[in-house]
């Protein structure tokens, strides 16, 4: 989100109400910034489902796989030694070092994944200007709208805002020009 407007809330009924207000008027580009997590707040925004379980379920695979085919070539074709009587490809002696692949490739699959799908680490956002977003913390509920939305109006969203409860909308990421404008 490079610019929009930040409204203010202080509690999170108002910020849901509002959502789904604006939702209504068709701008879906919002992001809540909150103390705490709130099951309302994340409904409202109707977020799509994350997709860092199918690249933690791609990473385990990928590490099961390439920890067994490894101990099947090393001791069953490259290094083949019998010792005791066991076959080359002994499958319950694989599965310590199997399962030990799909849990590191998995973890790591989780995490890069993670950290793409949030931008992270992320160290300045044009929110973060808005000297009120300090409060974001500790006890405020903030509601950014993201101007690139196509049905995004300046005036109409900060009306919208300001009618359902916000306690101040402010403007984010503007140019001089564009606030000139404004």
């Amino acid at each position: 989100m490079r610019s929009g407007l930040l409204a203010e809330f202080a509690d999170s009924e108002v910020l849901v109400r509002a959502i789904r207000i604006l939702r209504r008027e068709g701008i879906v580009a919002m992001d809540a910034h909150m103390p705490y997590p709130v099951r309302d707040v994340l409904e409202a925004l109707e977020l799509p489902p994350s997709r860092v379980p199918l690249y933690s379920l791609a990473g385990g695979l990928v590490g099961a796989s390439y920890a067994y085919l490894l101990q099947w070539w090393a001791n069953g074709f490259d290094y083949a030694l019998n010792v005791g009587g066991r076959p080359l490809g002994s499958v319950p002696a694989f599965i310590p070092p199997t399962f030990e692949g799909t849990v590191l490739l998995a973890a790591f699959g989780a995490v890069i994944s993670f950290l793409g799908f949030s931008k992270l680490p992320r160290l300045w956002t044009p929110v973060a200007e808005v000297p009120q977003f300090v409060r974001a913390t500790s006890d405020r509920f903030f509601l950014a709208v993201d101007s690139t939305d196509p049905r995004f109006d300046f005036l109409r969203a900060e009306d919208i805002l300001l009618a359902n409860g916000a306690l101040s909308v402010s403007a984010f990421g503007l140019l001089p020009e564009e606030e000139a404008e404004r």
